[in-house]
């Protein structure tokens, strides 16, 4: 099935992701975990959260929706007998998703409405109340 049928060194298989891309029909399903390969086939009808979510990562990465749904112990340690190989290397790169961040870093210029609005908006407000407050006082 493998396109050149390249091993690593170590002996281990790997796909290109053309062809892991070509494996999402009911015949044949693949998905994508850490960069390890799996055929997860067989397992359709098994698993426990149904078919359907595995038929929708089918062909792609998987990495992401397995591990937000918190597979235990026993669900890892099943998975490793559906292993069939790896993702080639030079294809790693396709499929890794930039890191977000949540912190702004200081490179960033602030603009210019920040700048002034925000502060003219606190000084408008603050002088209001100032003087509703002197009002009622006289």
């Amino acid at each position: 099935m493998g396109e050149k049928d390249e091993k690593s060194p170590d002996g281990v298989k790997y796909y290109r992701l053309s062809e892991i891309e070509e494996q999402n029909s009911f015949r044949s399903t693949w998905i994508i975990i850490q960069n390890q390969v799996y055929d997860v086939t067989k397992f359709l009808e098994e698993h426990p959260g149904g078919e359907e979510v595995l038929r929708e990562q089918a062909g792609g990465d998987a990495t992401e929706s397995f591990e937000d749904v918190g597979h235990s112990t026993d669900a890892r340690e099943m998975a490793k007998d559906m292993i069939i190989g790896e993702l080639h290397p030079e294809d790693r790169d396709k499929i890794a998703k930039p890191v977000e961040s949540w912190v702004t870093s200081l490179n960033d210029e602030p603009s210019w409405w920040s700048n002034w609005v925000f502060p003219t908006l606190a000084a408008a407000i603050i002088t209001l109340m100032y003087r509703i407050f002197t009002q009622e006082s006289e």
